[in-house]
């Protein structure tokens, strides 16, 4: 989900501080929750803004393991997605499910195709 823009933050903030309205009208009357109002406002109390702050999203631990996991492909390129698991834990200890390392595969951009000619 996308973060509310500093436009429309700005606004509910100046709202409250004009006096105008409870907390609870300005949600309602912006179509946001409470707790976003009171965040926002306690946000410009402590940081003098209420400008959205960065998003990360979490980074999957395989990917730290790009190039052991390269390696493994290259050497078994038609293994199973279960073999590719124990072959990871076998070599760095780390221990990821199939549809982990499936979308791992997807994200490197790995064919998961079998080669029935070998």
């Amino acid at each position: 989900m996308k973060p509310y823009s500093s436009d429309l933050r700005e606004k509910i903030v100046s709202a409250i501080e004009k006096g105008d309205s409870s907390v609870r009208k300005v949600a309602a009357r912006f179509t946001v929750s409470e707790n976003c109002v009171e965040r926002w406002m306690l946000q410009k109390r402590t940081e003098g803004h209420v400008v959205s702050r960065k998003q990360d999203g979490s980074v999957s631990p395989v990917m730290a393991h790009q190039d052991q996991l390269m390696a493994i492909f290259e050497q078994q390129p038609d293994a199973t997605l279960a073999a590719y698991c124990e072959l990871l834990f076998d070599q760095t200890g780390l221990w990821v499910s199939q549809s982990t390392m499936c979308r791992t595969f997807q994200r490197l951009h790995l064919p998961r195709k079998k080669n029935t000619a070998r």
